[in-house]
């Protein structure tokens, strides 16, 4: 059974544009029918390929995707940031860096310190600076954040290195200089002299600096014979001519105890003397060794020892040498003026001291009991003194120059040395008088008179 088709519907047509329904079913073009053929045209642009630079937009801007926004969310092909800002030249194509910490922005800077511990370790010309140094750098650094450290420790260790070869240097020659000076103490041939022993100069002279004695006999010739030794007090060194001063004062006031006649001086014996230095003081030492040598410094003295004091000589010679030594004394304390018009008053207080050592002298002398042979030629010494006093005070109490003159002339004559020659030979002393000038006054005993020049 057939089915007959539905009716046609009923009504107008439409109006318009065919139906789809009634449009044969379309088809795609073919670019080569509906396109001629250009060899010089582009080709076919792919519908998947990126859009072509619009040559209107500057070279490097970024073209808007050809498909809206990109996609967000974890998927997209990179983090979306901001838009690439525009550089001098025009956009960037790339996104610049961010002005951040980088390890190669800005390095710390160099500490000096450390550079200057490290150059003085290197030079130790300095090392105790040079590890001063090198702590204050490593302070520094710690707090400022900067760099040198290893260079401050570099410095330090070879200035501590540097430190430690001067010390044991210094300590060295120290101790080396203290061992000598301690050998030579224990060593008695250059150990300084005690008093009464002769020695010979290493340089063969009295003058200038020694260090060594060679101490030898007194039998033979040798360059000096020590009659003193004074020790001076503690406390800081007082200078050379503050030691000077003292050594000249203490010897020259010494001679006379150990060599008490001092006829038996040659003339050519003068008076010498070692000194402490600045140097020799630090290390304890204080003493002054007063010294008989030659008024030549290159020449010796002759064999024989110069001492005679009371380990050399009797009683009898004893006690005329210590009266004799009573008027040597005031005779050396003479004015400084060496003529009376220039210091009458201290001439005539001069005077008065001669006076009374005449007649302590002369108390001595005839005091004593003296041994047969000599007895008389003493008194008859003692009988010139008295009268030589009475001389001497006169000439205290002068009025003038003139009368001074006329009383010391007379006083004088009877202390000349000659006068005393008699007793001397009697008692076994010396009887050759020292060479005084004529004027010197020239009293007994061999002590300089005081130098009055009339």
């Amino acid at each position: 059974m057939s089915i007959p088709p539905p009716p046609e519907p009923q009504g107008p047509p439409i109006q318009g544009p065919e139906s789809p329904r009634d449009q044969p079913p379309a088809q795609a073009p073919s670019p080569q029918a509906s396109t001629p053929y250009n060899p010089y045209a582009p080709p076919a642009q792919d519908p998947y390929a990126p859009p072509a630079r619009d040559p209107h937009i500057p070279y490097g801007a970024q073209p808007q995707p050809p498909y809206g926004t990109p996609p967000q969310g974890p998927y997209a092909p990179y983090p979306q940031g901001p838009q690439n800002p525009p550089g001098p030249y025009g956009p960037q194509p790339y996104q610049p860096w961010a002005q951040g910490y980088t390890p190669y922005n800005n390095p710390a800077p160099l500490n000096g310190m450390s550079v200057a511990a490290l150059v003085l370790g290197i030079l130790c010309c300095i090392p105790g600076v040079g590890l001063v140094l090198g702590l204050i750098s490593l302070n520094q650094i710690k707090k400022r954040g900067e760099r040198g450290r290893s260079m401050a420790a570099a410095g330090m260790v070879l200035s501590a290195f540097g430190l430690m070869v001067w010390v044991l240097g210094v300590t060295g020659a120290a101790t080396g200089f203290w061992d000598d000076v301690t050998d030579r103490a224990r060593n008695n041939s250059s150990a300084s002299p005690v008093k009464g022993e002769c020695f010979d100069a290493p340089s063969g002279s009295l003058e200038g600096m020694t260090y060594d004695f060679d101490v030898v006999s007194c039998d033979g010739e040798h360059d000096g014979e020590v009659f003193a030794v004074v020790r001076m007090g503690s406390g800081s060194y007082p200078g050379d001519k503050k030691v000077t001063a003292t050594a000249d004062d203490k010897c020259y006031a010494l001679q006379d105890a150990y060599a008490m006649d001092g006829w038996a001086v040659p003339d050519d014996v003068d008076i010498y003397y070692v000194t402490p230095t600045s140097q020799s003081w630090s290390l304890g030492d204080r003493e002054i060794t007063c010294v008989f040598g030659n008024t030549d410094e290159e020449a010796s003295l002759p064999g024989g020892s110069l001492r005679n004091d009371a380990t050399t000589l009797d009683s009898d010679q004893l006690a005329y040498l210590k009266a004799a030594h009573v008027l040597n004394s005031a005779l050396d304390s003479a004015p400084d003026a060496r003529y009376v018009e220039d210091d009458l008053p201290g001439h005539k207080a001069w005077a008065g001291r001669v006076s009374t050592a005449l007649t302590q002298q002369a108390d001595l002398l005839e005091s004593h009991e003296w041994a047969s042979g000599s007895d008389k030629p003493v008194a008859a010494l003692a009988k010139d003194l008295r009268a030589a006093q009475k001389e001497w005070a006169k000439a205290a109490g002068a009025s003038d120059a003139d009368e001074f003159y006329g009383y010391y002339d007379k006083g004088a004559d009877l202390i000349d040395p000659q006068k005393s020659v008699t007793a001397r030979e009697a008692l076994g002393l010396a009887t050759t008088p020292p060479s005084y000038d004529r004027n010197d006054g020239g009293g007994d005993g061999g002590g300089d008179a005081g130098g009055m020049e009339v």
